[in-house]
């Protein structure tokens, strides 16, 4: 099937790249054939397609320009930082390296599930109107995550003025780049829907957008549990009032207006500002962040 066939091309292109990073000590293929993985599916999956419909075209043009900036800004992020630091102690453990390569093999098939569920279907029914709102909206997502990832590079370049990023996107959501890549698989996978084929299959393409929230929110090392909590102490300790306020005033995805009027209890919960992503000073300490009042708080890096 279309499925076990991307499955093999997915598994493939990983390890292939895994026994080339790891005969020569680099990291510098890791997110590239990342994203070239995500490009090969859309290709084969595309090309073999029993009917490559309106629903297919769309799907499959939207995941290409997704996943072609995602590939551009990773590659080029890496050029800059000249490395991947993620790597450092990795590298060189064949076990570990290789256990990177495969969980990138699994992000690369699992978020690619619903655009080969359309792809390998063999009847286009035409579209529904709710079917151009998904569609606005997957391509909302990728425009949200282009702005944020091209505003945070502009204002890294600009020496970080203000100490945090509160410029353009920034401004309404602490971190606007996972907010886009989250919607982005939502809308992909309720797009799917509309594609005739199998429904218990159909459902379990929601790992998708599931996975992707889960790597984004809860997975130490990356997403938010990476930018926020305890990586927010140079914020507190540099530039506590302004940050404060920012936090308290900013949605940590969401891009709104209004968020400090929004009751703690929604942002804990439907938010998903959650306590475990505060920052917790040491015990001799007593800055606590408080939505209300808007004293310390937190975000130490990557707002990305």
């Amino acid at each position: 099937s279309i499925f076990a066939i991307s499955a093999g091309i997915t598994l493939g292109i990983q390890l292939i790249g895994f026994a080339f990073a790891y005969a020569l000590q680099t990291e510098v293929f890791y997110d590239v054939l990342g994203g070239l993985n995500y490009i090969a599916l859309a290709i084969f999956t595309g090309c073999v397609s029993p009917n490559f419909g309106a629903r297919s075209i769309i799907s499959t043009t939207l995941f290409v320009f997704s996943r072609t900036w995602l590939l551009l800004f990773l590659a080029w992020r890496a050029h800059e930082r000249k490395g991947d630091a993620r790597f450092d102690d990795v590298k060189n453990k064949f076990g570990l390296f290789l256990v990177y390569w495969i969980v990138q093999a699994f992000w690369v098939f699992l978020i690619s599930m619903p655009m080969i569920f359309i792809n390998s279907s063999s009847v286009d029914d035409g579209l529904e109107p709710y079917d151009y709102v998904l569609a606005a909206g997957f391509a909302f997502g990728i425009i949200i995550e282009i702005l944020a990832d091209v505003q945070k590079a502009l204002w890294v370049g600009n020496n970080r003025p203000g100490g945090f990023c509160s410029i353009g996107v920034w401004k309404y959501s602490r971190h606007p780049n996972y907010f886009g890549e989250i919607l982005q698989w939502w809308c992909s996978w309720l797009f799917a829907y509309g594609s005739p084929g199998n429904r218990v299959l159909w459902w379990f393409c929601i790992v998708s957008p599931i996975f992707t929230m889960h790597i984004l929110v809860n997975i130490a090392g990356t997403g938010l549990t990476n930018a926020e909590g305890k990586n927010l102490k140079r914020y507190y300790e540099n530039f506590s009032n302004t940050y404060s306020e920012y936090r308290a005033n900013t949605s940590i995805l969401i891009p709104m207006i209004g968020y400090k009027f929004v009751p703690v209890w929604l942002k804990r919960t439907i938010f998903l500002d959650l306590e475990r992503y505060e920052y917790k000073p040491s015990d001799k300490q007593e800055t606590v962040l408080d939505y209300g009042t808007a004293t310390l708080g937190e975000n130490q890096h990557p707002q990305a």
